[in-house]
């Protein structure tokens, strides 16, 4: 089993703990079946190196884990690994757990290029990502309201510290996911085709049950010619809305 990166420095009042939903992430990418895709997608050490891309990367845990296990992973030590968070806590926390993560290995390290604060992937390059990661905001609850976004983003002139309201909303950036869980994520998915390198792009999106799985899979497949999508890890729950799995999706281009 590969080891979970520390994330013993994050300040867990503002910023995502991880949880059931990020060690299922860690567990599909790590496990037999994904590793072989992804070798034979990418291993092939001749070719460009993959940029990985995690949205809403939280404390770090996944794109550290990622990044500190590519040879595992993929194949190969030259992966580039790059977050995206709205919440500028999270950019900060999430930036060392990678580096730190990197710095425990002492050989074949990957490339950390950074962590942004932006939304979604609004700042990244069309047709740049290889490897796509997102575990939105998928509980079915209000969205928070993003007038006060700049206010709370940053700790308060004049404050060494942020205030409970301040730590509730950007916590609520991270879980509320507005009606049926899927306002951020479709949101997402507007991006993805756009997004993905358009010969070898692929993505992993978490969702839980609320968001009907099913029904985004099949929209999925209604992209266009080539477009797939499959579950390729769930979590040992049975039944409920909190069930969890992790849908691939990528375009077969042959």
């Amino acid at each position: 089993m590969l080891p979970t990166p520390s994330t013993a420095h994050v300040c867990f009042d503002r910023v995502y703990e991880p949880a059931e939903d990020s060690y299922l992430l860690l567990d599909t990418l790590s496990s037999a079946s994904e590793t072989a895709y992804l070798k034979e997608r990418f291993g092939d050490a001749s070719t460009t190196p993959p940029l990985v891309l995690e949205v809403g990367v939280g404390s770090g845990v996944v794109l550290a884990f990622v990044a500190a296990n590519a040879s595992t992973i993929f194949s190969r030590h030259d992966v580039l690994t790059l977050g995206v968070d709205i919440n500028s806590f999270a950019c900060k926390a999430a930036s060392q757990t990678v580096r730190d993560a990197i710095g425990e290995r002492e050989n074949g390290r990957s490339v950390f290029i950074d962590v942004v604060n932006g939304d979604l992937a609004s700042a990244i390059r069309p047709h740049s990502v290889d490897v796509f990661i997102f575990n939105p905001p998928y509980v079915p609850a209000e969205l928070p309201d993003l007038t006060s976004h700049d206010k709370y983003n940053t700790v308060p002139e004049g404050k060494t510290a942020t205030s409970f309201e301040q730590d509730s909303y950007l916590l609520e950036l991270s879980y509320a996911g507005g009606e049926d869980g899927m306002v951020v994520t479709d949101r997402m998915l507007e991006q993805l085709p756009e997004l993905l390198n358009s010969d070898r792009g692929v993505a992993y999106v978490l969702l839980c049950a609320q968001n009907k799985p099913e029904s985004v899979k099949q929209r999925i497949r209604d992209w266009g010619p080539g477009w797939m999508a499959e579950t390729v890890g769930s979590s040992g729950k049975k039944a409920g809305w909190e069930k969890l799995v992790i849908v691939r999706i990528w375009r077969d281009t042959e």
